[in-house]
């Protein structure tokens, strides 16, 4: 079973230090993703569906909302990632360039070969983050915004604008799915399925599939079970312990706690208890 042995959470987004051996299902993130091996056995991320090696010397670059997954191979040992979920807002606050950590093309490379100096500030990172003492918030943000800008000097193309156009066939302003999605915003605590968000802007089924793909880059359900992850993260981060995790699962329209439970390790690696127990929350500056 997957162990997280740390959880940090605040307005950068999200580290998770994860002891995993245990698959996670294709999902997605509005976050910029950054893994990195932090100790153990060499492994393999897939993100769209290329399996890329985990090692010492590599990192894996997933793009806001690109489909991933992890499969548990059975002749891997076990590995502990770092696993950087980060807000492209923060990134822009402190360095109004990075505004395009945004862009679903902001990573050419989903499977890059680290350099010795970032190398060396992960396992500071790492180590900062198993010590005894939780780290300062001025500290993380710091050591944390090194090391994407490292990153994304290194690996992004947030310095050349050609390689942020949109692959053919994409399309970010399309207005039905725009309004699908502040649909599905609004209903998130109540079942939802494709046809009745096609139907809501007046779409057919394959209609709305079709440009909700090119719109997004993923599927309407990838996207619904992204949004009930991530509003997830953030309620037990906040809610220091109040509130039953079988209410929380009503909220985001489970039709019971085991259903959630199932759910959110399968998309986080852990239960929402344990994300729960050892989360620690970083308030705003």
């Amino acid at each position: 079973m997957t162990t997280a042995l740390r959880i940090a959470q605040g307005r950068f987004g999200r580290l998770a230090l994860l002891d995993m051996d245990t698959p996670l299902a294709p999902h997605a993130h509005s976050q910029c993703h950054v893994i990195f091996k932090a100790s153990g056995a060499d492994s393999a991320f897939y993100v769209s569906e290329e399996r890329l090696p985990v090692t010492d010397r590599t990192a894996i670059l997933v793009n806001a909302w690109e489909p991933h997954y992890f499969f548990s191979e059975p002749d891997f040992p076990r590995t502990v990632y770092l696993a950087m979920y980060i807000e492209p807002s923060w990134m822009s606050s402190l360095h109004s360039p990075l505004h395009v950590a945004s862009h679903p093309r902001f990573f050419p490379r989903p499977c890059v070969e680290i350099s010795p100096r970032i190398r060396r500030m992960v396992d500071d990172l790492i180590g900062e983050l198993l010590s005894l003492v939780p780290m300062s918030q001025d500290r993380l943000e710091s050591d944390l915004f090194n090391l994407m800008v490292a990153v994304s000097e290194d690996f992004s193309a947030w310095r050349r604008k050609d390689a942020l156009i949109l692959p053919d066939g994409w399309h970010m302003q399309d207005a039905r799915i725009h309004k699908a999605i502040a649909y599905i915003q609004e209903n998130l605590g109540k079942p939802l399925d494709v046809a009745q968000i096609a139907s809501s802007v007046h779409l057919s089924r394959a209609q709305f599939f079709l440009r909700f793909k090119r719109s997004t880059g993923m599927t309407p359900n990838v996207f619904v079970n992204m949004l009930r992850a991530e509003t997830a993260c953030k309620r037990l981060a906040q809610s220091d312990g109040h509130g039953s995790v079988g209410q929380l699962a009503g909220e985001l329209g489970f039709s019971d706690q085991g259903h959630f439970t199932r759910f959110i390790r399968g998309h986080i690696g852990v239960t929402p208890s344990e994300y729960r127990r050892v989360v620690q929350v970083y308030g705003p500056a």
